[in-house]
């Protein structure tokens, strides 16, 4: 398998106990990746922005899919989008009138989704949407509800990004902890679970790491190198 791209999830995957707070040491591997001359991209829940200066100021690849897809970011003013937020308003109006605690969550701006506390239902919710015909959908990126549009996910962002980079998916290798993750993982020629992700995600991936968060990211990444770049122990 040739590899080009390392697809990497933030929240859970490259940030630690839970707080968002980077893990240096995983980082670090990223950084190095990128002086190997393979490009690095957060694909995330979170703003396609925060993830780009998070490439930045990490080094790796300045260019950053968010939002789970809808959002993809390639210069400081610069951003693809692949989704509606007005639609996606229109789901979280009649989910607030619906359900009780349904609450935007305070984030950064979203171009192309809304952002819940993760206070309510959500199959409940996900009914009340399908029952009123709304093409939309809920996830769960275990940081908070998302509101999406139907057809959008990791996969169409990550796809529409590395044409940036002249790659196809099946040179790239997807890294996560959350079901958002999944339809990465279905995408990429490679794809790995961290250790506390759930089993549904899991059994998506195709090889799961022990290690959790931060740390398991470093053993993903010592995987792939031990069995696909050549690296030796």
């Amino acid at each position: 398998m040739a590899i080009k791209v390392f697809a990497v999830d933030i929240d859970g995957t490259l940030t630690e106990n839970g707080g968002g707070i980077i893990h240096l040491p995983a980082l670090a591997k990223l950084r190095y990746l990128e002086k190997l001359g393979y490009n690095v991209i957060y694909v995330t829940g979170r703003s396609s922005v925060e993830a780009f200066v998070l490439a930045v100021f990490g080094g790796t690849t300045r260019l950053a899919v968010g939002e789970n897809g809808g959002a993809i970011t390639v210069a400081p003013q610069e951003h693809k989008l692949l989704a509606s937020r007005q639609k996606c308003m229109q789901g979280y109006e009649l989910l607030k009138k619906s359900i009780d605690g349904v609450q935007e969550k305070p984030v950064f701006p979203r171009m192309t989704e809304v952002v819940m506390l993760r206070t309510f239902d959500i199959k409940k919710g996900q009914k009340i949407l399908d029952e009123h015909g709304l093409q939309l959908y809920l996830n769960d990126s275990k940081y908070a509800f998302h509101i999406n549009e139907k057809g959008v996910d990791k996969a169409l962002g990550l796809k529409e990004a590395l044409k940036t980079l002249k790659a196809a998916p099946e040179e790239a290798v997807a890294i996560g902890d959350s079901e958002t993750d999944i339809s990465m993982f279905e995408a990429c020629g490679h794809s790995i679970a961290l250790g506390h992700a759930d089993d549904a995600v899991k059994q998506k991936a195709a090889h799961v790491v022990k290690g959790r968060e931060g740390a398991g990211l470093v053993e993903a990444i010592d995987h792939v190198a031990l069995n696909y770049l050549g690296a030796r122990a």
